[in-house]
């Protein structure tokens, strides 16, 4: 087999571990798809993954309910670095003013990756975030929500943040949608990336 074909296939397999052990709380496996220097930004958390999986398994624990889909992946390769982008959702359940709700965000998982002593893992991952809802798990409840919080995040993850920030955690403002600065800036880091930069962009 093709080494790029298999280093491709090498990396899907890793995308989608990444799920399945993040989903089902078996953090000792979600410890190996990252490199130990990785770094993740999602709404919620910013930093290191180790405190990342820190900071899932403890929510995890007490119930918070985040999980994910994941689509098609297109990755490309050079030599032993890689940029992946993977179609995925990110579906959240939780209480707003008492009212069950899902928030549901569709988007991309935007990763750079690096193969080490013949083993690839993520060195950081920055989701793009394109656009969502907010739904009541019970289709006949009342939900009002308050527009003046609810403008404040982009309209990429307007819903998420809101759902969020309810349940009391700091959600982060100007992360990467379909168009504007914060993408272009994430697409420019990912060519430099392949291109032999010294770090994976500025998360």
């Amino acid at each position: 087999m093709d080494t790029t074909l298999q280093d491709r296939l090498a990396i899907s397999e890793l995308i989608d571990n990444w799920v399945v052990w993040s989903d089902s709380g078996d953090w000792e496996r979600f410890a190996t798809v990252w490199h130990d220097d990785a770094w993740m930004t999602a709404t919620w958390f910013q930093g290191p993954a180790a405190d990342f999986i820190a900071a899932r398994k403890a929510g995890f624990e007490r119930g918070v309910s985040i999980i994910h889909f994941l689509g098609g992946t297109s990755c490309e390769v050079a030599g032993d670095r890689a940029v992946a982008q993977t179609k995925m959702t990110i579906n959240q359940r939780a209480a707003v003013d008492g009212v069950a709700v899902d928030a549901v965000c569709t988007g991309r998982f935007y990763d750079f990756l690096e193969k080490r002593d013949g083993r690839w893992a993520i060195v950081r991952r920055q989701p793009i975030y394109e656009k969502d809802r907010l739904d009541p798990v019970d289709p006949d409840a009342k939900l009002e929500l308050d527009q003046e919080l609810l403008t404040r995040f982009p309209e990429g993850y307007r819903h998420l943040g809101y759902l969020q920030t309810r349940a009391g955690f700091k959600v982060k403002l100007g992360l990467p949608g379909v168009r504007g600065p914060e993408v272009e800036k994430l697409y420019a880091e990912g060519r430099d990336w392949l291109a032999g930069s010294e770090r994976p962009g500025e998360p």
